[in-house]
């Protein structure tokens, strides 16, 4: 088998239809695919926005109220998101940085198939499974779970964050980039920690060496089938 990756397919605007965006904390859904979702908000598609886990663990230098940094990011992500238009947001507040046990796993993606049940999404985006975060990496293996359980047979497509991935899809956010770089500057508690605008947009930067004259693009896999392993989990 080769180990060549593929050229990726390169689209102006996403396919259309109802969106599920599964973000780990708040920030990601920026990071990962705001651009993407900015354009789907632009043709009238709906979208809504999960954000996984309570963001808390986002200020470990302590430079806010301890009590009070989840309720900063949830605002960061509303603001934020407003910029793209996006305003359904869903926070379920899980906490950050362990791996899940069996219980806790199947119960995250029952969560994730009662949300597929009920906003009955064509495309379901969330992060890719190669990601190096373990809150980012497990996501993705939830929300695998979650979309067998609930029968999902539309789009199911894994976003980069901090890990790159091989993508066999680019989407064209240049139009609407600097919408995504000032989504990011609302998010003033991880701007505490590394330039978020520089990292994301760097990345997207990159990308546009598949484009035809477009400068920036996010990067999308097919999210896959979840492992035989956490399948057996919510069997």
């Amino acid at each position: 088998m080769s180990e060549r990756a593929p050229l990726p397919e390169t689209l102006l605007a996403p396919d259309a239809g109802r969106v599920l965006l599964l973000a780990p904390h708040p920030d990601d859904d920026v990071l990962g695919c705001g651009g993407t979702a900015c354009l789907h908000v632009e043709q009238g598609d709906p979208v809504r926005v999960v954000v996984a886990y309570d963001g808390a663990a986002g200020d470990p230098k302590g430079h806010f109220d301890k009590d009070e940094i989840a309720a900063l990011r949830r605002n960061e992500a509303r603001e934020g998101g407003r910029i793209l238009g996006l305003s359904d947001y869903d926070f379920w507040g899980y906490p950050e940085g362990h791996e899940p046990g069996p219980e806790e796993f199947r119960a995250g993606a029952e969560r994730v198939a009662v949300a597929v049940r009920e906003w009955r999404p064509d495309v379901v985006y969330a992060p890719w499974a190669g990601e190096y975060h373990l809150d980012h990496c497990t996501l993705a293996r939830v929300a695998r779970a979650g979309l067998a359980l609930s029968g999902f047979d539309g789009a199911a497509w894994g976003y980069e964050v901090w890990t790159p991935l091989v993508p066999t899809r680019i989407v064209d956010v240049t139009r609407v980039h600097e919408k995504k770089a000032a989504a990011l500057k609302k998010h003033a508690t991880q701007l505490e920690y590394g330039d978020i605008v520089h990292y994301g947009l760097g990345l997207n930067a990159h990308r546009s060496v598949y484009l035809e004259g477009g400068l920036y693009g996010e990067a999308f896999r097919p999210l896959g089938p979840p492992d035989a392993s956490d399948l057996e989990l919510v069997r």
